[in-house]
């Protein structure tokens, strides 16, 4: 299945409201203390500048979320040792880096980011550090007509959450290797070659993925989570989407959403709804309340991931992993 191009009206959910901006004198004081810590980082460190020849060693990489991690380990191989920032069930959208992980950052050779404003919090970090090393946004390389547009009021430029589209993944794991060449030129050809193998597993996924969605009857086929990570999804595999917050997990769920998207599942009959790993259930438990006001019996179908993938040496803890567990699970709630 083709993924459709261009802007697409949200399902079911009304316009985000504008989120705060962080107040002026916390976040000059939150850019001060990164602007310092890099400062005292590149005073103290022995790491290698952004240029220095990779030699026989193993490309150091510093990765954000750990669905990331895992991509650059299925690239790079033995030729890379990747440092991941967030494990399971960490919001890359609330996340704020330590002390440590700036040391970690400033050591790197190359470090991937979702990009997007999906590490929100990180932005002026990450802005630093690209003046100083390789740092690459994974979504750098997917095109901008295949990116969807937030609502109307939304502060984000376009929606973060390419990963639920295997099909723009693929653009992100090109982009991943390419960097990777880039950096160490005389590995190419392993990156390359690892990259080949890797987009033959990635189109398998994509089409287990549309499978099991077809299984689900038409009716029926309507997602609903704590917040509006699946968009790219719906759209890549025939679902509609409903999410109560918006794409950005900083603003909290207001009575409103809440009662719209009751409204919504009451009205069609939605028999199953979904908590997510890195988004605590608090919301989906008040929907659940508020549509049985309305005489809807509405159940959990489980826990997805969404921000974060599994723990490590778990299937789920793989890029490719999560997904088939988040399209097993949701062709189970949504089909039976």
């Amino acid at each position: 299945m083709g993924a459709r191009r261009g802007r697409r009206p949200r399902a079911g959910r009304a316009a985000d409201p504008p989120r705060p901006r962080a107040g002026g004198r916390v976040r000059r004081l939150a850019v001060a203390l990164v602007v310092g810590l890099l400062a005292l980082t590149g005073c103290t460190s022995t790491a290698a500048s952004g240029d220095e020849p990779i030699g026989d060693r193993p490309v150091r990489v510093t990765t954000t979320t750990n669905f990331i991690t895992d991509t650059v380990q299925r690239i790079g191989g033995d030729a890379v040792e990747v440092t991941g920032l967030m494990g399971p069930g960490v919001d890359p959208h609330l996340y704020r880096a330590s002390a440590g992980d700036v040391r970690t950052l400033r050591e790197a050779d190359v470090i991937f980011y979702g990009g997007l404003q999906l590490e929100g919090r990180m932005g002026e970090l990450l802005d630093e550090l690209a003046a100083r090393r390789p740092t690459r946004a994974v979504t750098d390389g997917i095109p901008r007509t295949d990116l969807l547009a937030p609502a109307p009021g939304a502060n984000e430029e376009y929606d973060p959450h390419v990963w639920f589209d295997v099909s723009l993944w693929q653009h992100v794991s090109r982009t991943i290797a390419d960097t990777l060449a880039e950096r160490d030129p005389a590995r190419a050809g392993t990156y390359r070659a690892n990259l080949d193998a890797y987009l033959a597993e990635l189109t398998e996924l994509d089409g287990y993925v549309a499978q099991r969605m077809a299984t689900i009857p038409p009716e029926r086929r309507l997602l609903v989570t704590s917040h509006d990570a699946f968009e790219y999804f719906g759209r890549r595999y025939g679902l509609e989407v409903a999410g109560i917050q918006g794409i950005s997990t900083a603003a909290e769920a207001t009575t409103a959403d809440v009662e719209r998207v009751a409204e919504l599942i009451a009205s069609r009959g939605v028999p199953t709804v979904f908590v997510e790993s890195s988004v605590p259930r608090q919301t989906i438990d008040a929907l659940i309340a508020a549509a049985a006001q309305r005489g809807a019996a509405v159940t959990v179908g489980g826990e997805l991931f969404t921000d974060a993938a599994g723990s490590p040496g778990t299937p789920e803890g793989t890029y490719t992993g999560m997904l088939r567990a988040n399209a097993d699970l949701i062709a189970d709630g949504l089909g039976s």
